[in-house]
């Protein structure tokens, strides 16, 4: 017997859409700039009904960084589980998800953003040290850990290095097809040495 998808809890569903929005606002606009009206019209509610949700611009903007770090990692861990798709393909998935996505978004104060986020440095060191940890156990599932293992190059050496390489491309690239491009680059050369 299939099992059945459990239905959505529409409040659920309303929260994540809220804070997807909110994201989205917060990424455009900086922190300082974004008021709580303005994620409030992106939303289509109320500012009122907004602060039936959040008490505060702070209380909000918290649980945006918790939502988008989960919902990143999230994404990025059904890239890699993805076992019709080939290891680089994968690998570029989980990147783009946990990564590329963002690039691009941002058309406020970068300064600003980055003042605001300082704050969640453990939260986001955790999140990245599990998404970099699924890197690694993605590699060394592979042929490639192997591959490298001669030259004394462990999977955590090169999901780290990869992650480097993503972090310095989201900075560098303009676009999410163009973070895309170049990151399939250096997927392609780590994957080199067991290319048939």
């Amino acid at each position: 017997m299939a099992k059945v998808a459990p239905v959505p809890d529409p409040d659920d569903l309303r929260r994540r859409h809220l804070l997807d929005v909110a994201l989205a606002t917060f990424l455009r606009f900086g922190f300082r700039k974004t008021s709580m009206e303005e994620v409030a019209r992106a939303a289509g509610l109320s500012r009122q009904g907004l602060y039936l949700h959040f008490a505060t611009k702070d209380d909000l903007f918290a649980e945006v960084v918790r939502h988008g770090l989960a919902t990143a990692l999230d994404a990025a861990h059904a890239e890699l589980r993805d076992v019709d798709a080939s290891l680089e393909a994968r690998l570029l998935g989980a990147f783009d998800a946990w990564i590329g996505r963002f690039v691009g978004m941002t058309g406020g104060d970068l300064a600003d953003l980055h003042e605001a986020i300082v704050q969640y440095g453990p939260v986001i060191a955790e999140h990245e040290d599990q998404f970099v940890d699924a890197v690694a156990g993605a590699l060394r599932a592979s042929q490639v850990a192997a591959a490298y293992k001669p030259a004394g190059i462990t999977a955590r050496q090169l999901a780290d290095t990869l992650a480097a390489t993503a972090r310095g491309l989201k900075h560098s690239c303009r676009t999410q097809p163009e973070f895309r491009a170049r990151m399939a680059i250096a997927l392609r050369a780590l994957c080199m040495p067991v290319r048939g």
